[in-house]
């Protein structure tokens, strides 16, 4: 059977490629996979509405409580500017689906996560990255400017940012903003990091819906990836025409899950106030050890939970990534998040302590090691 050239031509996500070379007793640090437990009130409310029976057909675009209780944390917006999805990532395959035809072209981040390239592809368009800043990794609005053709009808955004950890500026939010109302782009703006912040603060282009649609989520949120929980928030017409392409993907988001959520939302902020001061203490220990590691070197990430610090050993970053997977630790090369990723690997600190220190030791080890036989 032969499958369309289109999805012949998407190439295998750089995460899951380090992931599936995991050997048994490896310490992965590859996934940005929340390892706190969810609120309580989340799993009991899931539970409940699946033994009352809540397990059928919902609203394709959510159930009306949780978009209220989404829309009553931002101001100036209301539920018809909500719409809950099955995962962020299918948010954004909804929407690349929706507003790119074939022949448009999307500006996407460098270093940046590993979908926009991919779902602008599998929509018929044409992704073109963009650089982002040394050091603050924020957008370079030279590049941007020098990127931008007739034929470009969406910039992507992400911040907090996965995989650099950075937080987009005020001058770097109004830049973007004024630069994609003067060319007729789209801003998609991927804020699923948004409750993880530990320096400055987060800046949302929920109040530009009239040009931007943003992208969130539960799965980091409330830490249950598992369950596959995203939101749009968007113009309330762009929501009712995102919610048709919705419809034929996935017809409706998880009804179970969607209580759950629901029930959590109320005591949700005391829960991120909680789950913040962990990240922040696993991001001081991870940044303090590579910084202590000969030839590596990074400042501290402000948002998320990912590590990205630069290498100056003359190697790829998926030869330095195989070589730490030989040896026991799974990250990601730098070269995954785009071609302005490479000499970076990508290290995740949702994991514990012991795991972090774990892994770092290996690291150091492997870098001694390479030191001494090939470097």
């Amino acid at each position: 059977m032969r499958m369309s050239e289109r999805l012949e031509r998407t190439p295998v996500s750089g995460i899951r490629k380090m992931f599936d070379l995991a050997r048994p007793g490896s310490v992965n640090l590859s996934l940005g996979e929340p390892d706190v437990a969810p609120p309580e009130a989340a799993v009991k409310g899931m539970n409940d509405a699946s033994v009352k029976g809540m397990n059928g057909y919902g609203p394709t675009a959510g159930i009306m409580p949780l978009r209220e209780a989404v829309a009553s944390r931002y101001h100036g917006i209301g539920a018809e500017n909500v719409m809950i999805t099955a995962s962020g990532t299918t948010a954004l395959m909804m929407i690349t689906q929706s507003l790119i035809d074939p022949g448009d072209e999307a500006l996407i981040p460098s270093p940046g996560f590993v979908v926009y390239g991919p779902h602008t592809a599998l929509s018929g368009g044409k992704a073109t990255e963009y650089k982002l800043t040394e050091g603050d990794f924020q957008p370079d609005i030279d590049d941007i400017q020098k990127k931008i053709t007739k034929r470009t009808k969406a910039i992507f955004l992400n911040y907090p940012s996965n995989p650099t950890g950075g937080v987009l500026s005020e001058p770097s939010f109004r830049a973007v903003r004024d630069l994609a109302a003067d060319n007729g782009m789209t801003v998609i703006s991927d804020e699923v990091y948004e409750h993880f912040v530990y320096e400055g603060k987060h800046t949302s282009f929920i109040s530009e819906l009239d040009n931007a649609i943003v992208v969130n989520g539960f799965s980091k949120m409330m830490a249950v990836p598992g369950w596959r929980m995203g939101l749009i928030t968007a113009d309330g017409d762009v929501i009712r025409d995102i919610t048709k392409m919705a419809y034929h993907m996935c017809a409706c988001p998880n009804m179970p899950a969607q209580y759950g959520i629901l029930d959590a939302m109320p005591s949700v902020d005391a829960y991120l106030d909680s789950v913040r001061k962990i990240y922040r203490k696993r991001r001081d220990l991870i940044t303090s050890r590579i910084n202590d590691i000969r030839g590596l070197s990074m400042s501290a990430p402000k948002g998320a939970f990912y590590a990205f610090p630069s290498f100056s050993f003359p190697v790829s970053s998926e030869h330095f990534a195989t070589e730490l997977a030989n040896d026991g630790l799974i990250c990601v090369p730098g070269s995954a998040f785009g071609a302005h990723g490479e000499g970076h690997l990508r290290f995740s600190y949702a994991a514990d302590e012991h795991k972090i220190s774990t892994g770092m030791d290996i690291l150091e080890r492997t870098v001694n090691k390479m030191s001494v036989s090939k470097w």
